[in-house]
């Protein structure tokens, strides 16, 4: 008896629009969105140690005695600042997203 009375109630309900709230219907669309990426730090100190291991190798071909270890290190920080300027410079990528966006409707 009473999942009768429960049916009949809300069927009522339903039939005087009781049971159906006033919502806002909203209008929605999907939309391209580019972003910057934010600068990802690991890979600028990857970048810095590369260029400056391949900055070390290249300034140690030259020179000979200290002038070999003054090329060496001068190798190794010019690197390492070319290093860090490239991968600072892939950070700014943009990256595509599609985002669901909705307006609501008054």
């Amino acid at each position: 008896m009473n999942m009768f009375r429960t049916t009949v109630f809300a069927g009522l309900l339903v039939c005087t629009g009781a049971a159906l709230p006033v919502a806002a219907m909203a209008e929605c669309h999907d939309e391209v969105v580019y972003r910057q990426r934010h600068s990802d730090h690991d890979r600028r100190v990857v970048g810095t140690v590369a260029g400056a291991v391949i900055g070390g190798v290249i300034g140690h071909q030259f020179g000979g005695g200290s002038g070999k270890t003054l090329a060496t290190a001068g190798g190794a920080v010019a690197g390492g600042a070319i290093g860090n300027h490239v991968a600072r410079e892939h950070d700014h990528d943009r990256v595509r997203t599609v985002e669901r966006v909705c307006t609501p409707d008054h």
